[in-house]
């Protein structure tokens, strides 16, 4: 875990209330790995107080890539941020997502439900299998992202949108149940990002399949680095700490 100020190089907004980020940071961007995330202080001011968790989009060379969406003052504070300005910066934290040693055999299936794009991409790139399929899902088609960025990596991007306005018609969860009951040879890993509602199913999901799930959970943090206890979750071994034990679990060790 390192601690430094991050020169902002650009911070564009993509569309609608999302925003794309890239800062300078090479001593987080070299160690850094698919699934953590940083801890961002955006103003000097008393308010907001606490940090802002962010994970980890994309690495090139030794500029970290943020996407997030403008939900809060914090991340509309950061979203009126300038290139050339600093980031007092925390990273990288958290366990991030394993990955298999061999993963030509078989490859996984990644998952993601609204900003839940935003580690996957990281992943994906690691992930070194050209032919890999994502899910991304959302409300409607305004809502869905990073579709172009998956393809030009050469993943298979397969869109789901509540209201049908793009791709399947309903929830990214029953276009997974379709593809799972479609496929002669069933993936050896689920990566899932979502909103809570959505990772349970996809960890009811990988139990009725019987494929393992690794997913990335998102709670509230104050401290980010395991010392307020502010993002317990309940597991089959005790209560955990999203920020530090986490946030990538396996689905079925989550009490859900």
């Amino acid at each position: 875990m390192l601690r430094m100020e991050s020169k902002i190089i650009s911070n564009k907004r993509i569309k609608e209330s999302y925003f794309h980020c890239v800062i300078s940071s090479p001593e987080i961007a070299n160690c850094a790995l698919p699934g953590q995330f940083i801890n961002i202080k955006v103003t000097d001011k008393s308010e907001p107080f606490l940090r802002r968790p962010l994970s980890i989009h994309r690495i090139k060379g030794s500029s970290i890539e943020l996407f997030y969406e403008v939900v809060g003052d914090a991340t509309e504070i950061l979203s009126q941020k300038k290139p050339g300005t600093y980031l007092d910066t925390i990273g990288p934290l958290g366990n991030g997502f394993t990955i298999a040693s061999d993963i030509k055999r078989q490859a996984p299936i990644l998952v993601a439900g609204g900003m839940g794009v935003a580690p996957l991409l990281f992943l994906a790139e690691k992930l070194k299998n050209k032919q890999i399929p994502i899910l991304i899902g959302a409300r409607s088609m305004k809502d869905i992202n990073c579709e172009k960025e998956f393809k030009k990596i050469g993943c298979d991007v397969k869109i789901a949108t509540d209201d049908g306005s793009l791709g399947f018609k309903g929830r990214v969860t029953d276009l997974l149940k379709c593809e799972l009951s479609a496929v002669s040879s069933l993936p050896e890993t689920i990566y899932a990002c979502g909103p809570h509602p959505m990772l349970k199913i996809v960890a009811v999901i990988s139990q009725e399949y019987k494929i393992p799930a690794q997913i990335s959970l998102e709670e509230h943090m104050a401290c980010g680095i395991g010392a307020c206890l502010g993002c317990v979750v309940e597991t089959a071994s005790g209560l955990k700490r999203v920020c530090k034990e986490g946030p990538i679990f396996n689905a079925k060790d989550i009490i859900w």
